[in-house]
């Protein structure tokens, strides 16, 4: 019996000791793992709770002028962030930040949670805070571990200036932006260019950040920087020099002031553009604060469309100034003979319908130029079923619309160049209204273009089928090395329409400058000669539309403009007079210039 017992203790013994034994092997094999095996991966893991990396904001490119003034400045301001990682650790660090910053602690976790890319990546709380909330947190930092602040550009704009379709605005970056290639190695929270030049030329203003690293203790708090582990200096965003003439640009937008339409002034030699106005707009300087909610859904609903680019993306009938590509096809197709005369009584009748001339009492008998320098509808009218829909559509495509100009700015609409499928499918194959190449030929009907289309068509014809693109940036500066790298000017020609067609034409539109009967005499300037077109195009909508396109001077094309007043009325009386003031600021600015070199 007892020496039963005695087995059964040894026995017990020796089960426990095994167990023992077991458990200490567990033990060493585990040690060996985490230590050795996975000594790497949980090292790396140790030093990034203890070493942090501090992102380095490279400083935004600055915009000048073609005359070298600065257009977009900076203006440092300060955004706080958090290390997401520190809200797990401690409440307090949430309480104390929302009061600094006056932001609910559910918002703070609600925005940490919506922006964040990872444990250890700072999140932003709240850009262009003011000097008393920076002192606050600098007075508090020792209780607000992970809590951080950081300089990022905030644009002013020293000059007298608007311009705020062509340089657009920042703002933060979208997480669904993320996804394009353009936002490579961004973050959320990053700021970008959001509309105009500041967004096309995003990347290049924008620069390459830079990194540094600190090491940090169990709290949080800097311990100091860590030399050994080499970090990456910033490189400042390429300043861009414009092709826009700061002086011109305020002249226009004056002219411009408290009308609806667009405005562009063009070297025609090379497609710069040295002004560029659309109205109404807004003050730029409204999105280089942070602009409230109640502010943006005001822009937004504005009947006036403030934030809508009208030179780029909006579309209007072009009225008369259209009759220039109705005038090149039946020159072209040799459809009439510039000495050739027509009758205007007033109205042309097709059928049963009767399309009456803009003078209801008629022009009596006119020539091809004497119809251009009076805009005689009737002329036109005929002149458009002498060359048919198929040669409207030809020479409509041969001279580029229905195609974008391709300018450096954002969703430029294509305009409507409605050819036979187009007009079949929308009244029927049998159904083509009588008149519809009547209205087509005086640039109203479902014709629809943009006013850099129309400016584009001006170009060409000054420049004898010519047409270099339209741009808006002269070259690239590097503020490191001074470097420039200068924009290639894209050229196209114009093929199949002869010299002689651009001449007569020219001459037609120098006639409606300053022949006796000019509908464009408003536009005339002393010393100057102008050649142009008036539009006064039918709106649907309320009165029409009021157009003015031209070139100067006549011998020798310097510039061209296009002016689009919507529902000015007459584009003799409206945009003519505009032109004429912007012609003369720009040969004064010219002459200027001239004289100080």
């Amino acid at each position: 019996m007892l020496e039963n017992q005695r087995k059964n203790v040894k026995q017990k013994q020796i089960q426990f000791s095994f167990i023992v034994v077991f458990l200490f092997v567990i033990i060493l094999v585990r040690i060996f793992y985490l230590q050795i095996y996975k000594k790497t991966q949980y090292l790396k893991a140790s030093e990034n709770n203890r070493i942090r990396e501090v992102v380095l904001e490279p400083t935004r490119g600055l915009i000048f002028d073609r005359n070298r003034k600065i257009v977009v400045d900076n203006h440092p301001s300060y955004s706080v962030n958090i290390v997401p990682f520190e809200i797990k650790k401690s409440d307090s660090v949430i309480t104390l930040i929302s009061k600094i910053l006056q932001i609910e602690p559910d918002s703070i976790l609600k925005i940490v949670e919506t922006k964040r890319t990872g444990l250890f990546t700072p999140v932003k709380l709240k850009r262009q805070i003011d000097f008393e909330t920076l002192s606050k947190i600098e007075e508090n930092r020792l209780d607000l571990p992970g809590i951080g602040y950081q300089i990022e550009p905030r644009r002013s704009y020293p000059l007298d200036i608007r311009a705020a379709h062509l340089l657009g605005y920042l703002g933060e970056i979208a997480r669904d932006e993320l996804a394009n290639p353009f936002y490579k190695e961004l973050r959320i929270g990053d700021i970008v260019g959001k509309n105009g030049l500041e967004r096309v030329y995003d990347e290049v203003l924008r620069g390459n950040k830079g990194y540094s690293y600190v090491e940090v203790d169990a709290i949080g708090r800097e311990v100091k920087k860590r030399t050994e582990k080499k970090g990456i200096l910033p490189h400042p965003g390429h300043n861009i020099h414009l092709t826009i003439d700061a002086d011109l640009q305020k002249s226009l937008e004056i002219r411009m002031e408290n009308l609806n339409g667009g405005a562009i002034v063009v070297d025609c030699t090379n497609g710069e553009v040295l002004a560029m106005v659309s109205k109404p707009d807004y003050d730029p300087e409204l999105f280089s604060k942070l602009i409230s909610e109640k502010k943006w859904n005001e822009l937004l609903n504005d009947p006036g469309k403030p934030l809508y680019n009208r030179l780029v993306q909006s579309v209007y009938p072009p009225g008369s100034t259209y009759k220039l590509v109705v005038a090149a096809a039946a020159l072209e197709k040799k459809k009439i003979r510039t000495w050739d005369t027509t009758y205007c009584s007033g109205s042309y009748k097709i059928g049963k319908d009767n399309f009456n001339c803009w003078n209801l009492d008629g022009h009596g008998r006119v020539d091809f130029f004497s119809a251009m320098e009076k805009s005689c509808n009737v002329y036109f009218y005929k002149l458009g079923q002498k060359i048919g829909l198929e040669n409207w559509t030809t020479f409509s495509k041969k001279l580029l619309f229905g195609v974008p100009t391709g300018i450096d700015l954002m969703d430029e609409k294509a305009g409507l160049l409605p050819d036979r499928k187009y007009l079949e499918k929308r009244y029927g194959r049998k159904l083509l209204p009588k008149g519809l190449l009547v209205n087509l030929s005086i640039g109203q009907g479902d014709l629809l273009v943009t006013p850099l289309q129309m400016l584009r068509l001006v170009i060409i014809i000054a420049n004898d089928g010519i047409y270099p693109k339209l741009h808006l940036v002269r070259y690239f500066e590097d503020p490191i090395t001074n470097e420039k790298q200068w924009v290639k000017i894209d050229t196209t020609q114009i093929v199949n329409i002869s010299k002689k067609t651009y001449s007569t034409i020219k001459y037609g539109m120098y006639r409606v400058v300053h022949g006796k009967n000019g509908t464009a005499k408003a536009a005339y300037c002393k010393n100057i000669e102008v050649a142009g077109k008036t539009g006064t195009a039918e709106n649907p909508h309320g009165q029409p539309h009021s157009w003015f396109v031209g070139f100067a001077p006549f011998d020798n094309p310097k510039i061209a403009i296009c002016i689009l007043v919507e529902n000015g009325g007459s584009g003799g009386k409206i945009a003519a007079p505009i032109a004429q003031k912007i012609i003369k600021k720009y040969f004064t600015i010219e002459k200027s210039n001239y004289a100080h070199f």
